[in-house]
């Protein structure tokens, strides 16, 4: 018989748990809730980190966390520290006993692992600092602290460290730094003109807010809460990934209409876990982040990754902001996922640590996860798929005003990208084969390159069992019935001319290889891999795929732009006229084929025929698709509600 715990504030944990006589902490109900209990609890803020003992057996049969309806909990990775004491002008400081940390203090712990890349000299830690909820900057040195300046270090694609002051003395710099001892870590913080001891200062002290220890909880519900202010350590592929929020290598989990924010990395991470390695490229250099990377996969396997043990989570209508790394990771535990209707924003914006793992949804070996219907905005990077991203859909979503919107790399396809709008001056980075981008609005620049030089996995169809492994030559993709908009960067591409060389069918691929003699592998390095391109829209400079039959190109600038007004975010764009007079059909598996090296066909995760019949705003699309990502889209200014009811740009 399933059970129903209360807690509360008022609450006790040597009480049954009950309504009318609730626990006083998360943590025991969550010692003893079994499969198909719920867990309701109710208004105050909650300063644990929740790790379940007992999962649920199946989808029917789950545990559910939930707030109580219309209650604002609040889970916290943070203590409250009070008894600051006047160190120096506007410093003051506080001496915390390390027994408040017990065995992880994140002012001791660095912020290291493989693929971080600045900094190294001084390295940032894991510990913050808030003032009334909001974050401060770490500073390399106590005189930093007395004379606040932001040192940042610089996002891809320009490396390097950059020591930038900020100049502008109206902007007011709140910064901490601290000294460790034994016994005791001392915080000296500038709070300017606010007295600490008045306001609510508090400090982070766990890694996690709702993380198990074990692996293999699966079909846990996690619904409704606030989470804020855990010390959550950098997530790369090759090691434990754990985070603010996740289920630890686990099945099954739905992660629902939270406020997630203000992890020092990651906030939700449908990761990995460390028996597969555990940033062994840091900590023994003997051989490539790479190699390690590869070997995990393998590892994993052996461990029983596969759809029947592993990923299927859900992540939706969550609000994620005001995070250093990642609003979403997840390295082969995200397969088979489901993440859609999420507002992400202001990740990896403060730059006071950077790596190669960086972005609003970061994921490694996602197959068969659809990414859908999400608004991704004021990050450093939007979504970057890395390694095996084979059945990963990315469809329906808006991303405004980040440093770059999508990147795709290493991996061999086949993944499809439609009904999008990117609009990023620095649009895409492509270094992958077989993406099939469809009817996207895209109005920047778009890098694509092959790597040869890493070698990654494929596999069988809708599955985790390898098939081959193989570099990315580059190509092998698809662009049909998208709007490009041109840009004045002389040395960016805007368009399709990038693929000019390549042939136009796998039959032309296979007989230019053929023409060049006798060899192996070698020979198919020689060749383009084919482009397929077709129907698009080229508009204020962007260049066309020279083969490409039905196009329309025009010079004029169609002024796109996102407009916030009170009841939703607008799409404002000026299309040109024989705009709807350009030769479109519906996109479907059939004509999107079959991806040369992976040889799978594009297609639903059920492994059914898809087709492309429904716009951004899941509008049907007619016989005669409009190109772009939506169907209203005509000749002269359009003005589209686009994202309801969401906060401004």
């Amino acid at each position: 018989m399933s059970n129903i715990y209360h807690v509360s504030k008022s609450g006790a944990d040597n009480n049954c748990g009950s309504q009318t006589a609730p626990f006083l902490t998360i943590q025991k109900a969550a010692d003893i809730a079994a499969a198909g209990d719920t867990v309701i609890v109710h208004e105050g803020t909650y300063r644990e980190w929740v790790r379940p003992r007992f999962g649920g057996t199946s989808d029917a049969n789950r545990i559910t966390y939930q707030a109580a309806e219309n209650e604002h909990v609040v889970i916290k990775g943070s203590e409250q520290i009070t008894g600051w004491i006047p160190y120096q002008g506007t410093v003051w400081k506080a001496d915390v006993p390390n027994t408040l940390f017990g065995s992880f203090n994140p002012f001791s712990e660095q912020i290291m692992g493989d693929w971080v890349v600045e900094p190294y000299d001084v390295p940032a830690h894991l510990g913050d600092v808030y003032l009334n909820g909001k974050s401060f900057y770490e500073a390399f040195s106590l005189d930093d602290v007395q004379n606040p300046q932001v040192r940042t270090v610089s996002p891809y694609p320009t490396w390097g460290r950059q020591e930038e002051t900020i100049l502008n003395p109206q902007q007011t710099i709140y910064q901490w730094f601290a000294a460790v001892s034994s016994d005791t870590t001392t915080i000296y913080a500038n709070f300017h003109g606010a007295n600490p001891n008045d306001e609510l200062v508090e400090i982070n002290v766990r890694r996690s807010c709702f993380y198990p220890d074990a692996t293999g909880l699966n079909y846990i519900t996690v619904s409704g809460f606030e989470m804020a202010q855990a010390a959550s350590p950098w997530a790369p592929p090759t090691a434990n990934q754990p985070g603010m929020l996740g289920p630890n290598w686990s099945k099954g989990w739905i992660i629902e209409n939270n406020t997630l924010h203000d992890a020092k990395c990651v906030a939700v991470s449908l990761g990995k876990e460390a028996s597969t390695g555990d940033n062994f490229y840091t900590k023994w250099n003997k051989k490539a982040g790479y190699h390690y990377q590869t070997e995990s996969v393998f590892k994993a396997l052996n461990i029983g990754w596969s759809k029947e043990l592993i990923g299927s989570h859900i992540v939706r209508n969550n609000t994620i902001y005001d995070c250093g790394q990642a609003g979403i990771v997840g390295h082969m535990g995200c397969a088979f996922s489901k993440i859609y209707h999420n507002e992400i924003y202001n990740i990896a914006v403060k730059h006071e640590f950077y790596g190669h793992e960086i972005a609003g949804i970061k994921l490694h070996a996602a197959i068969d996860t659809q990414i859908c219907e999400n608004y991704i905005h004021h990050c450093t990077l939007g979504t970057w798929l890395d390694w095996q991203a084979q059945g990963t859909r990315v469809s329906r979503s808006i991303y405004s005003s980040n440093n770059r919107d999508f990147m795709i790399e290493v991996t061999h396809g086949p993944c499809l990208v439609d009904n999008n709008i990117f609009t990023a001056p620095y649009t895409f980075d492509n270094a992958a084969q077989g993406t099939a981008f469809v009817h996207n609005l895209i109005c920047g620049h778009h890098h694509h390159y092959p790597v040869l030089d890493r070698a990654t996995p494929y596999h069988l169809p809708h599955t985790t069992k390898l098939s081959g492994n193989t570099p990315v030559y580059g190509n092998d993709d698809r662009w049909y019935q998208n709007i490009f908009i041109g840009g004045s960067n002389e040395n960016w591409c805007y368009g399709t001319a990038g693929y000019d060389e390549a042939p136009v069918s796998l039959e032309e691929y296979i007989a230019r290889v053929m023409e060049i003699g006798h060899g192996d592998v070698q020979l198919f390095a020689k060749v383009p891999q084919p482009a397929y391109i077709n129907g698009n829209v080229y508009l204020n400079g962007a260049e066309s795929f020279d083969r490409e039959e039905n196009r329309l190109i025009c010079s004029d600038n169609p002024h796109a732009e996102l407009a916030a007004q009170t009841d939703g975010v607008y799409l404002d764009i000026c299309l040109p006229e024989g705009f709807s007079g350009l030769p479109t059909t519906l996109i479907t598996t059939a004509l999107l084929g079959m991806t040369r090296l992976s040889e799978q066909a594009y297609e639903n995760p059920d492994g059914s025929a898809l087709t492309i019949d429904t716009d951004l705003v899941s509008k049907p699309r007619s016989g005669h698709p409009a190109a772009g990502p939506l169907e209203e889209l005509q000749p002269g200014m359009n003005h589209i509600l686009i994202w309801k009811n969401k906060i401004t740009l």
